[in-house]
């Protein structure tokens, strides 16, 4: 979402940090790009003004036009300014000490509200919570369906029937909660297509009766200013605690990011990612930021790992690296877990600089961008040939590419790749030799000798 806006805000940076010494008119013009960058972005102008004005007095400082790398000084100062316009540290929703706690979402139609229940859902299920759904969205066709297959998929218990009003709806899913010791309780309210008084009453009622402990409001991120609008409404009439924003894998330009938090004084909760149950993600300003100005985004890369890397499988694979017995199969296997990590434009997004490899498919063989050939490519080969690549002759590359429906050229780069990566595997394990044991990631065994 934020690809151009990085991209301008990267090329600024640069030319800024290639003066040897910057004056408060370098400053000036740098900052006037800034500005333009960011409004073209749609980020509300009012929140571009103050945010200016915040890294002028900053950027300006002796601390900075004083010291010996004041380019990067001047990132820095952007980077914590955008950290505190995105919300500072952050914002996690408290479990209540007494079962359950109840979670309220609402929003427009069409936000994603339902499958963003469902996800939250997921999420606590997979932190050893027992949740718990209410569809009480009786207006919209379907919406009770849906979030009762999303339900049944999730092994998510889900109360709601169209013949109830939405507040009997609350009120019984709170009911059955609480009997069976299930929290959190997540309430998918109604929405209209637009904001209106009679959806604000229902509203108003369902927080004032059921006294849910967090109030969410879900909105479209790819609408950009008007997600602004429409959060500054139900947060006038109805309350608030945080924002979801949905759709953040799209291509908008990201203002509504940007400026939610300073427009309404309500940070933002989490953020949606993509249509599947796993594709929600808590927010965090300070990696945002960072992915923002090309810096990168290690933690989060490594929590992704961390969900896909089994520790055992790992330790193994790397035992066959260290004996020279890494097969194909284990090879289709990392490949398996990189897909799973999600896009590789996501993945290269978190590395520092990663986005300008994104354009370099070509230079890299292209290898990256078909995974899922590589897999096919794997499983067209005979069990001896995954063993033993070696005997992988010019007649046996063509009835492999057939079997997979690939090129020749593509079963030569697959094994061009695979022979990299064992010579690669032996050059570390033998620098390892020299330095001592590498340090460890979370996820990732360490590498012994």
């Amino acid at each position: 979402m934020f690809d151009s806006l990085s991209t301008r805000l990267q090329g600024i940076f640069d030319r800024l940090g290639g003066r040897g010494r910057l004056t408060e008119e370098n400053i000036q013009e740098a900052l006037r790009e800034v500005r333009v960058a960011l409004l073209e972005a749609d980020v509300n102008f009012k929140v571009v003004k103050s945010f200016i004005e915040r890294v002028r007095v900053k950027a300006a400082g002796n601390d900075v036009l004083t010291s010996l790398t004041p380019g990067q000084q001047v990132v820095k100062v952007v980077h914590d300014e955008l950290v505190e316009l995105l919300g500072g540290s952050g914002h996690r929703l408290a479990m209540a000490p007494h079962p359950p706690t109840i979670v309220m979402l609402m929003g427009l139609q069409g936000s994603g509200k339902t499958t963003t229940a469902a996800k939250l859902a997921r999420m606590y299920a997979k932190q050893g919570l027992h949740p718990m759904l209410a569809a009480a969205d009786i207006y919209r066709p379907a919406a009770i369906d849906q979030l009762r297959t999303l339900g049944a998929q999730l092994n998510v218990p889900v109360v709601g029937d169209a013949s109830m009003k939405p507040l009997e709806i609350c009120r019984q899913a709170r009911e059955e909660a609480a009997a069976r010791g299930l929290t959190p309780l997540i309430l998918d309210t109604a929405g209209r297509l637009h904001i209106d008084a009679e959806m604000l009453d229902e509203l108003k009622r369902i927080r004032a009766e059921i006294r849910p402990h967090h109030v969410l409001l879900v909105v479209d991120a790819m609408t950009g200013q008007d997600a602004v609008t429409v959060a500054e409404k139900f947060n006038a009439d109805v309350g608030l605690d945080a924002v979801v924003l949905t759709k953040m894998d799209g291509d908008a330009r990201g203002g509504a990011a940007l400026s939610v938090r300073q427009v309404t004084g309500r940070p933002i909760a989490f953020v949606g990612v993509g249509e599947k149950t796993d594709a929600l993600e808590p927010f965090h300003p300070d990696r945002l930021a960072s992915r923002i100005l090309g810096m990168g985004d290690v933690l989060s890369l490594v929590e992704k790992a961390q969900e896909v890397v089994d520790q055992k499988q790992a330790e193994e694979m790397m035992q066959k690296l260290r004996e020279d017995a890494f097969t194909l199969d284990d090879f289709r296997t990392q490949l398996g877990q990189l897909r799973k990590m999600g896009p590789l434009d996501q993945i290269l997004g978190m590395l520092p600089f990663g986005k300008m490899l994104k354009g370099a498919d070509k230079e890299l063989g292209g290898e990256q961008a078909d995974l899922a050939r590589f897999d096919a490519i794997i499983l067209s080969m005979t069990p001896d040939e995954r063993r033993h690549p070696d005997v992988i002759n010019g007649s046996r590359r063509q009835r492999i590419a057939r079997g997979s429906g690939a090129q020749v050229q593509d079963v030569n780069r697959l094994l061009k790749q695979y022979a990299q990566l064992r010579k690669m595997m032996k050059q570390f394990k033998g620098m390892e030799g020299k330095v001592g044991r590498l340090p460890k990631l979370p996820g990732f065994p360490t590498l012994r000798g």
